[in-house]
């Protein structure tokens, strides 16, 4: 049992009845708290982490739905289930009304209770693993995403363009029943429209010019597996339609074949676009909305949830440092403090691409803040390669920012060019730059005296 899992907590005012089920729960390797009645369970709760509440319906003078209402108001997400006798049962369908997640009929068996606890319980944030979840809100979302996981409902993952849709995807398919299967995902946006049909349905040999052989699709692809709809609100209407038959009847015919393939597939689909807002314009179908809209879950921008962006951007020096050979790079403290202090508009994936040139200029084995090119936490980044044709700075733009990051650029750029032999053509290939940049700068850096041939 892990101390730090969050606890049930048991509301019961009759003593008896509460030791029989804390004992069970126990028992069961489950983290129990208790409390005699209503006030008791609040106290509890304003203190200590819970995954669900386990109350009976009939107690004085604070009632169990009474104790529900309330917190749903403290804390709405966290699921409540109800005890109660026969005689009570309308009271717990006003306590469903009220939000309850589910009630159980007293006298019921600890196998019932371990059931529906193991059904609705929040799970361990602690035991999440795979992903990053420092911040409360993305506990919260991994949390969610490993219910459903659960199951095979359909799944819409909205949110803002680089929150790390297809990293949410991936966790659901991972945890699910399915995660031995395969993952196959697809960019709707990113394949043309002449050929978005064949490359999801497939196609028979000779369905068209070109088609000399037959290919599965990405929904046969995915058998026994999930299938990423990416970007899916940028789908054709024609194209839409098709993709709602296939939904419906989970089964695909390839272009030019006659023969339908049942399917066995767990559908994500995301959109970092308003979908109901374009159903409204009627460049989305309602009906397909709804197929796809069974269990949607929005995933917070990264400024949402603050408590993230150090460990990711962490774990992306870790990453990538291997990748560049450049492992054992950290951040010093003002460094840290400015990737907190950013409000990151481009969310992870600007995340990901700052610590990549941070990793790059750093001239040793620590970043510092001005390796990172960031303005005052503002969205605007510090241009790093200037082209000819880039207008020179204001002098209230030539800011020591501006000059230490040039300072930083030039030493980068020397010392890779000494690194390869002077070879330029092998310090362009370092340095992800074009060979007339590099001839651009040399001779930049050669009339300030800093280069000679």
């Amino acid at each position: 049992m892990n101390a730090n899992a969050p606890a049930i907590l048991v509301v019961e005012d009759d003593p008896n009845l509460l030791e029989a089920i804390s004992d069970t729960l126990e028992l069961a390797g489950r983290p129990v708290l208790t409390a005699p009645g209503g006030a008791e369970a609040l106290e509890i709760l304003a203190r200590e982490k819970l995954s669900i509440v386990v109350s009976d319906v009939r107690m004085m003078p604070m009632d169990g739905i009474a104790l529900l209402k309330e917190i749903r108001l403290r804390n709405p997400r966290l699921p409540v289930l109800l005890m109660t006798a026969y005689a009570d049962v309308d009271r717990a369908v006003e306590a469903m009304r009220s939000g309850a997640c589910d009630f159980l009929l007293k006298p019921f068996k600890p196998d019932a209770l371990l059931a529906q606890i193991d059904k609705y319980a929040l799970p361990d944030p602690n035991a999440i693993t795979g992903v990053i979840a420092a911040d409360p809100a993305s506990a919260n979302l991994f949390g969610i995403a490993a219910r459903v996981a659960q199951t095979d409902a359909t799944v819409l993952l909205t949110g803002e363009s680089g929150v790390g849709k297809e990293v949410v995807a991936r966790f659901i398919h991972r945890n699910s029943a399915r995660g031995n299967g395969p993952f196959v995902a697809i960019n709707c946006a990113a394949i043309p429209e002449s050929l978005l049909e064949a490359t999801l349905f497939g196609y028979e040999k000779g369905a068209f010019t070109g088609a000399q052989t037959a290919q599965a699709g990405k929904f046969e692809q995915a058998q026994d597996g999930t299938l990423l709809l990416d970007e899916v609100t940028e789908m054709s209407l024609p194209l839409q339609a098709k993709l709602l038959r296939v939904l419906q009847e989970r089964e695909v015919e390839r272009v030019g074949g006659k023969k339908p393939i049942a399917l066995n597939i767990r559908i994500i689909a995301t959109s970092n676009r308003d979908m109901m807002a374009a159903v409204q314009k009627g460049v989305f179908r309602e009906d397909l909305y709804y197929r796809l809209n069974v269990f949607p879950i929005l995933i917070p921008a990264l400024r949402q949830r603050p408590r993230d962006i150090v460990p990711l951007a962490r774990h992306f020096l870790t990453e990538k440092g291997g990748e560049i050979g450049r492992p054992g790079l950290s951040f010093l403290p003002e460094a840290e403090a400015a990737l907190a202090g950013h409000d990151w508009p481009g969310n992870v994936r600007e995340l990901e691409n700052a610590v990549q040139r941070a990793m790059i200029l750093a001239p040793g084995n620590v970043i510092g803040a001005e390796c990172l090119g960031l303005r005052d936490g503002h969205a605007s980044m510090v241009p790093i390669y200037a082209s000819r044709e880039t207008p020179p700075l204001s002098e209230s733009e030539k800011t020591s920012d501006n000059r230490n990051m040039k300072d930083l650029e030039r030493e980068h750029i020397l010392k890779t060019l000494a690194e390869v032999g002077g070879s330029r053509r092998a310090a362009v290939g370092r340095l992800g730059i074009s060979e007339r940049t590099l001839r651009y700068k040399l001779k930049q850096y050669k009339e300030e005296g800093f280069f000679h041939e």
